[in-house]
């Protein structure tokens, strides 16, 4: 069959790689993360878009289109650009933002947290509780739907609580909470 005549879907997944929102659950994120969700917003549709379209005008006015190399690669990164838009601004509709540094000098674990712990092994670990959009495992950030998260949210200094892992229960002791000063 002819390659013209074949439909490329737009019902692919918006983003691959990001978890999606618990079902009735809500999209919450710091105010740090949801102003880099809005600059990427407004940097691919005012910045990343107009150049490609560009290209992609230039590359159509050349002629045959079927064997343009520039063409073809243009059309398929807007569509990856416009996908972009759409789940950024999807996302950005339902975030719901929390600032944690409302919480600065409490005890006990709430979104936003940064989280000193320690395992039975004796393990000490530290990790900030965010937004499923903004958390990156990299830097010991975890989502609030995470299972640890799950597990320390409302535990307060010096709780032990249950974390279920797949190879059984751990009790696990919470060291430190500490949160954000709030900027002035």
């Amino acid at each position: 069959m002819s390659k013209a005549f074949t439909r490329e879907s737009d019902a692919e997944e918006d983003e691959v790689g990001l978890p999606p929102l618990p079902a009735g659950g809500k999209n919450y994120i710091t105010p740090k993360g949801y102003a880099a969700l809005r600059a990427e917003l407004f940097d691919l549709i005012d910045n990343e878009r107009p150049k490609v379209v560009d290209i992609v005008h230039w590359a159509a006015s050349n002629g045959d289109r079927s064997e343009n190399g520039d063409y073809i690669y243009g059309k398929k990164r807007l569509r990856e650009i416009d996908r972009r838009i759409r789940f950024l601004t999807k996302r950005l509709e339902i975030a719901e933002v929390t600032d944690p540094s409302v919480h600065f000098g409490k005890d006990q674990v709430f979104f936003g947290a940064t989280v000193t712990y320690v395992e039975e092994a004796g393990d000490e670990r530290t990790v900030t509780i965010l937004g499923i959009d903004e958390a990156d495992s990299l830097k010991g950030e975890v989502t609030w739907i995470s299972p640890i998260a799950r597990a320390l949210l409302k535990a307060r200094e010096g709780d032990v609580v249950k974390l279920v892992t797949p190879v059984g229960v751990q009790d696990i002791e919470v060291l430190s909470v500490h949160y954000p000063q709030a900027l002035q």
